[in-house]
């Protein structure tokens, strides 16, 4: 299948970003910039971490999947492996259990998470290889964060205004309560950012996402 042309998501609600095109220039010349030093200070963490995923349970240490980005496109996302690999098999027998409002699937003690899954989710350390999509130029650092094609395929036209900008590692959503919120909680709180997209604002998200992860809170 290819991403970039059989699956397409088109946003049936105009939103702009208050950016202006050098703004924007200078904001991308920082994501890039960040995630490359990210990336490379982060190098020995990684390897560390991929060892352990590999001890812990069989399977690749890196999960990929399909998600939908800015005006519809949808690409390949990484996660480091924080589930056993028949995850999606197993979905079908636990959507009763599902704890998520929307189109989401959540449950606080999901039984296809590993040992380290468990500990990588709760600090959000399972996003880290999410610094390669912002280097692809797919995602930012800040912005909301990219669903699942069936998940935006149930969206409603207020909620494919989340499709307006790059998705991104961490955005105000992740900083005001994350999965603990409700999904149209969440996504108010995208539009909100959207809508009042600046490089401060992305900053505070940034310094706000530190104490976030620290916390562990609604992380699962």
């Amino acid at each position: 299948m290819n991403a970039d042309s059989e699956l397409r998501f088109e946003p049936q609600i105009i939103l702009s970003s208050p950016l202006s095109p050098g703004v924007a220039a200078i904001r991308h010349a920082i994501d890039f910039a960040l995630a490359l030093l990210l990336a490379l200070l982060m190098l020995p963490i990684f390897a560390i971490l991929a060892l352990i995923i590999r001890l812990d349970s069989r399977g690749p240490i890196l999960f990929k999947q399909y998600r939908v980005g800015k005006d519809g496109e949808v690409f390949w996302f990484y996660k480091f492996r924080s589930m056993v690999v028949d995850a999606e098999a197993r979905r079908a027998a636990l959507e009763a259990m599902n704890e998520a409002s929307g189109p989401l699937f959540k449950m606080k003690k999901d039984p296809r998470i590993t040992r380290c899954g468990r500990w990588m989710r709760k600090y959000s350390i399972d996003e880290l290889p999410q610094l390669l999509n912002v280097l692809k130029g797919e995602m930012s650092l800040v912005g909301p964060r990219p669903a699942l094609p069936q998940e935006v395929a149930q969206y409603d036209n207020f909620q494919r205004g989340r499709l307006a900008v790059k998705p991104g590692i961490t955005g105000l959503w992740q900083v005001s309560g994350r999965s603990d919120l409700t999904f149209d909680q969440s996504v108010k709180l995208d539009i909100e950012y959207i809508v009042h997209q600046s490089l401060w604002l992305d900053f505070t998200i940034l310094l706000r996402t530190f104490s976030a992860v620290i916390k562990g809170r609604g992380a699962y």
